[in-house]
């Protein structure tokens, strides 16, 4: 009989290309997961990116290219991998069949029935503000709830429907 070891990351790839009903990721050192997400869920995420461009009035130098339920790995000390709902990036991520290991402007998190502390608690957005990422916004689809996240002024909320421009330039509606 014959045993091998396989690293967190080769873990969520085999589970991803297995087609598993869970979507995992490995935060600080805890592996988390969620159920794949339902059709609320999904929908909002396409909503959302399909409204994503850049604000009229910014200099262009954004491109908001968006990869929607990718893995990025993190600089932490235990390499954390995460997958925001939609990254958005200024430009545009490499083709990659691993974690990205590049940082994105900003991230949309939509929150799952059952799942929510899993994007309003540690490992969400402080966990991403801490590691470079300039906006971090939360949709809860059935409060219609909009929570934007950033450094300088914490978390905030809206109610939707509501249009945010992100530090990067880019325009999104919820």
């Amino acid at each position: 009989m014959t045993t091998s070891t396989l690293t967190i990351a080769e873990l969520i790839t085999q589970t991803d290309g297995a087609k598993a009903p869970v979507r995992l990721e490995y935060v600080r050192g805890r592996m988390k997961w969620e159920a794949s997400p339902a059709s609320r869920h999904q929908k909002m995420v396409q909503r959302i990116e399909r409204s994503l461009r850049l604000a009229p009035s910014h200099g262009g130098d954004c491109g908001c290219f968006t990869l929607a339920d990718t893995l990025i790995r993190f600089p932490d000390p235990d390499r954390s991998i995460k997958r925001p709902d939609l990254a958005i990036f200024c430009l545009e991520p490499p083709d990659s069949d691993e974690a990205l290991e590049l940082i994105p402007a900003a991230v949309v998190e939509v929150l799952s029935l059952g799942y929510e502390e899993k994007d309003l608690g540690p490992d969400g957005a402080p966990f991403y503000l801490a590691y470079g990422v300039q906006d971090v916004v939360i949709v809860d689809p059935r409060e219609h709830l909009v929570y934007h996240d950033t450094l300088a002024q914490g978390r905030r909320a809206f109610k939707a429907p509501l249009t945010l421009t992100l530090a990067c330039g880019c325009v999104l509606s919820v």
